[in-house]
């Protein structure tokens, strides 16, 4: 069975999440605080979110001995929590098998190389393979339900895998947390990116609720619309 899955996203008033130069001190706090009440049995984020929780500098190369098989690998099962990175590539260099106490659990391509998965075996992280050549979301979540039991995700960021799982019509709830400031440069991006090229249609919303929080915030949360 699909994991439950809910994407929960911090803006501004304007809709952009790119949250350097706002100099907002509880926004981190804020967004952590709101986003635990989901319970989740995992968190995902993308490459450049979770290049930042690793802090990488490199790893051993020439580990693999042998070709590696291109097999789902689960080093530890019944984790308290998951840490799950869209790592299509195999980019991400972490020093150990744990992000913010969260086991974590690779989504890579059969593209990564013999070295990468040998380094991720020897910290103990495991990973699952998405696709041949790109990431097939709507398998990855299936298996990691069937696998590891996983009854709930929670969507972290950043923008382009939000909107690649909206995209997906994986996400049965949109959880955002609207901080009192316009952002204003053009540049950066909205909650959710999805590019023309694979866009399929509008995700249409119901609203469930409106609440105002701390520091002058509002939390909306909205139900995938079925009809």
């Amino acid at each position: 069975m699909k994991p439950y899955i809910v994407c929960h996203m911090m803006s501004s008033v304007d809709g952009r999440s790119l949250t350097d130069g706002w100099h907002l001190d509880f926004a981190s706090d804020l967004y952590e605080k709101t986003a635990g009440t989901f319970e989740a049995d995992g968190w995902i984020c993308g490459r450049v979110t979770m290049q930042e929780i690793a802090h990488g500098e490199g790893y051993p190369k020439g580990l693999a001995k042998q070709p590696v098989p291109r097999t789902n690998h689960f080093a530890k099962r019944g984790a308290d929590q998951y840490a799950i990175s869209i790592d299509p590539k195999g980019l991400v260099e972490w020093k150990s098998n744990t992000a913010l106490k969260s086991h974590v659990i690779e989504v890579v391509t059969e593209q990564v190389s013999d070295d990468f998965l040998a380094y991720l075996q020897s910290i103990g992280v495991s990973y699952v393979f998405g696709g041949k050549t790109s990431i097939d979301l709507t398998e990855v979540v299936n298996t990691l339900g069937r696998e590891l039991g996983v009854k709930k995700l929670i969507v972290e960021g950043g923008s382009h895998v939000s909107g690649a799982f909206v995209n997906a019509g994986l996400v049965d709830e949109v959880s955002v947390l609207i901080l009192p400031l316009v952002d204003g440069r053009s540049e950066h991006p909205s909650s959710f990116e999805v590019g023309m090229d694979v866009w399929k249609s509008p995700a249409y919303l119901a609203l469930t609720s409106v609440e105002q929080v701390a520091h002058g915030a509002v939390w909306l949360r909205y139900a995938r619309k079925t009809t």
